[in-house]
């Protein structure tokens, strides 16, 4: 009954020695394969990535990987930060690499009046007065950060927070309807570099826009209560703006 026992046990022992041998060989066997290789770190898609995607929102969607630099494409980025401010000019597909010709300033993507939706993101849209979104500066494809105020109630003092950072906008439009883009550039040369949004004649009077964001669900629940509980600012925020906010703030913070 010993004998047999302590055979079981051996035998567990070999077969756990076994299994771990196994997947040290199996995890070894990517650098096993550039032992003798020349390789190097780059980013590779794997999520698709729809155009119009701001750099600044590739968030999970691309990873690095460890390559031969033989098989590395031309372009090929090691960091993002060479594209920060610039969105993808075309759909980028899983296990392609990610390449900087791929990444185009936003003004690339203003012609069609929209920037496309990153998956998984939802839009909305909200009207906001001109001095509310940055004076006319902005334009589909541009990031922006998001304030929220709240009026003093109850126990709560009135409040102000920058909420949320590189929002993408993915489409602004006159009250109307009608894309901003298409009015400002018919506008003088005088208005030319007002950015994305009407400032001349045409729009005169009417001073509201529509903003669409892209946003996952939730936050668009929280953007909506702010608009009709509360006030929306927008501050344009490209991929290497600082986020170094200072959190909510009330009239005790304002004057330190």
């Amino acid at each position: 009954m010993r004998t047999r026992l302590l055979g079981g046990v051996a035998a567990l022992i070999v077969a756990v020695v076994g299994t771990v041998l196994l997947l040290t060989y199996v995890n070894g066997a990517d650098r096993r394969a550039f032992a003798n290789v020349e390789t190097e770190d780059v980013y590779v898609v794997q999520k698709a990535i729809p155009a119009g995607t701001a750099a600044a929102s590739l968030g999970d969607s691309v990873v690095k990987k460890t390559l031969p630099k033989a098989a590395i494409a031309a372009n090929t980025m090691a960091d993002l930060s060479s594209v920060q401010g610039k969105v993808a000019s075309v759909d980028l597909q899983p296990g392609e690499q990610l390449l900087a010709n791929r990444f185009v300033d936003p003004t690339a993507v203003k012609s069609s009046g929209r920037a496309n939706v990153p998956a998984g993101m939802q839009e909305v849209s909200i009207k906001l007065p001109i001095e509310r979104v940055v004076g006319g500066a902005l334009a589909p494809g541009d990031t922006v950060g998001i304030l929220l105020s709240f009026a003093a109630q109850d126990a709560q003092p009135a409040q102000t927070q920058l909420t949320y950072n590189k929002v993408l906008i993915t489409a602004v439009q006159l009250s109307s309807g009608a894309n901003a883009q298409d009015t400002s550039t018919s506008q003088s040369a005088a208005n030319s570099g007002s950015g994305g949004i009407a400032t001349g004649s045409n729009n005169a009077g009417a001073g509201e826009y529509l903003v669409t964001f892209a946003l996952p669900a939730a936050d668009a629940q929280r953007i909506v209560y702010s608009v009709e509980f509360g006030k929306v600012y927008l501050t344009k925020e490209p991929g290497n703006a600082l986020e170094n906010a200072s959190g909510t703030i009330d009239r005790t913070k304002v004057f330190r």
